[in-house]
């Protein structure tokens, strides 16, 4: 047979069909917009090679956010990519949707009229809070201003372990946060502190139903039931927000019997993120108000956009459809039954990878997924390792557990948080285990000396939602 030269321009064009093409060839343009086009299919090996360092989603331990969907969902959100949420009148369908998602909601949250009630799909909890906390500041200004009172100074009252979005809020629409510090053995707000910071110019209360520092419930029912004593005393009708993030898609199902919902006379509004437990990527969040006088009609807007009028109340305008239909496709398939089971087996894992890592011998456990599956633990004793240390071992093998500082009062205190989602086994938390074991056991070669906190300790002291 005989054996062929190949030119240098057949090289090109065999080189131009593999993945070492001519694009790869030179440096990729990283802050200026390039002055010609390359292949589709370049392009994407590129930006795909650049997202492999990323960390693995399913190890990120870190997050509360859905990292997992069945592909008849991812199917159709990529059916909808294209759909403006904000286009009602040229997608009527996409808005019976959400109308439909915040009606099962207000059923979901225990609304005697459900059918009185408003709500709405946000791009996620921290817009949805912000529309419930304008809605109480509007709502205390009008009783203030049938009283011929002053409005100049609003206060909202919450633990300081609240998400950053109320600090956001009240900085945004110039409100005093007053905020209840942790102490010894409570990490989150309780009645009894939450009264003592209220007054006339309290626009409401935030209770947390899953704390993002230790995943545990604040009693709503006992904050509902100090504020109604104080309501009946003073005449001043302080009323209550759920930031239920986590926890609003979480307690229906698990805690079905916990009043915490729109069966408490004070409770106003709660807000829910479809992408954590609602089991949707992100983003979208929700908020409804127990029935539409709550949610004053100064803060409705009425715009003629693309051939209809149609109301709006929320802070951003166009945004995705898909992750509503997500939500809408999970409501359908799951039903409370999908949920309860996906949602109890969370909360076994968590349970039990709790249960484990205390058994380990240093950690002491704050919290233990009882609640939403979420737990923290810190070292008993000072060892020869920081938790900070031990997060940083864990990456090694791909795991992302973040370690962190409480705040204000009890910032001697230094953490390890675990939050487990769907998609997280039985089997990954026993590597997990494993890997815990393989740290302690590289930390007991290391030199016995207290080791004292560092700059870099004290930096990691920041976490994610």
């Amino acid at each position: 047979m005989a054996i062929h030269k190949v030119s240098d321009l057949d090289i090109e064009e065999m080189l131009i069909s593999t993945y070492g093409s001519h694009d790869f060839d030179h440096p990729v343009s990283k802050h200026v917009m390039p002055d010609s086009e390359i292949p589709a299919d370049h392009a994407y090996s590129l930006v795909k090679d650049m997202l492999m360092l990323d960390g693995n989603a399913r190890l990120n331990l870190a997050t509360f956010v859905s990292t997992w969907m069945e592909p008849q969902a991812k199917q159709l959100m990529t059916d909808t990519f294209e759909k403006n949420m904000i286009d009602k009148d040229e997608y009527p369908q996409t808005a019976e949707i959400e109308m439909r998602c915040v009606s099962m909601l207000a059923h979901l949250w225990r609304c005697e009229n459900a059918e009185e009630t408003i709500g709405c799909s946000t791009i996620g909890s921290s817009e949805a809070c912000m529309l419930g906390g304008m809605a109480l500041k509007w709502k205390w200004r009008e009783r203030r201003r049938k009283l011929n009172k002053p409005t100049d100074k609003p206060n909202l009252v919450m633990g300081i372990n609240v998400q950053i979005c109320w600090e956001k809020f009240c900085r945004y629409w110039d409100i005093e946060m007053r905020q209840v510090p942790m102490a010894p053995g409570r990490y989150i707000l309780n009645a009894e502190e939450a009264i003592k910071l209220c007054d006339e110019n309290t626009i409401g209360v935030v209770g947390i139903m899953g704390s993002t520092f230790t995943g545990e419930y604040e009693p709503i029912k006992e904050i509902n039931d100090a504020l109604e004593i104080l309501n009946k005393k003073t005449g001043w009708e302080i009323p209550i927000h759920v930031d239920a993030a986590s926890g609003g898609f979480v307690t229906p199902f698990l805690q079905s019997k916990l009043e915490w919902d729109f069966r408490l006379k004070w409770v106003k509004s709660i807000n829910a993120s479809g992408h954590k437990y609602g089991l949707v990527y992100p983003g979208v969040g929700w908020i409804v108000w127990r029935d539409k006088g709550e949610l004053p009609e100064e803060l409705i807007f009425w715009v003629n956009y693309l051939g209809g009028k149609m109301p709006t109340f929320a802070l951003n305008f166009s945004r995705p459809g898909s992750q509503v239909v997500a939500q809408y496709y999970n409501f359908l398939r799951l039903g409370k039954e999908g949920y309860h089971r996906i949602q109890l087996v969370s909360q076994t894992v968590a349970r039990n990878l709790a249960a484990e890592i205390a058994k380990l011998g240093p950690f002491e456990l704050l919290s233990d997924g009882s609640d939403i599956p979420v737990f923290c633990f810190k070292l008993k004793k000072a060892e020869n390792y920081s938790v900070f240390d031990l997060s940083e071992r864990l990456r090694y093998s791909g795991w992302q557990v973040p370690a962190y500082t409480f705040p204000e009062n009890l910032t001697n205190v230094s953490v390890m948080r675990i939050v487990v989602r769907e998609g997280f086994s039985m089997e990954l938390a026993n590597l997990l285990i494993k890997d815990i074991k393989k740290a302690l056991a590289h930390f007991a070669t290391l030199p016995k000396s207290k080791k004292t906190a560092t700059k870099k300790d004290k930096d990691h002291g920041g976490f994610h939602h």
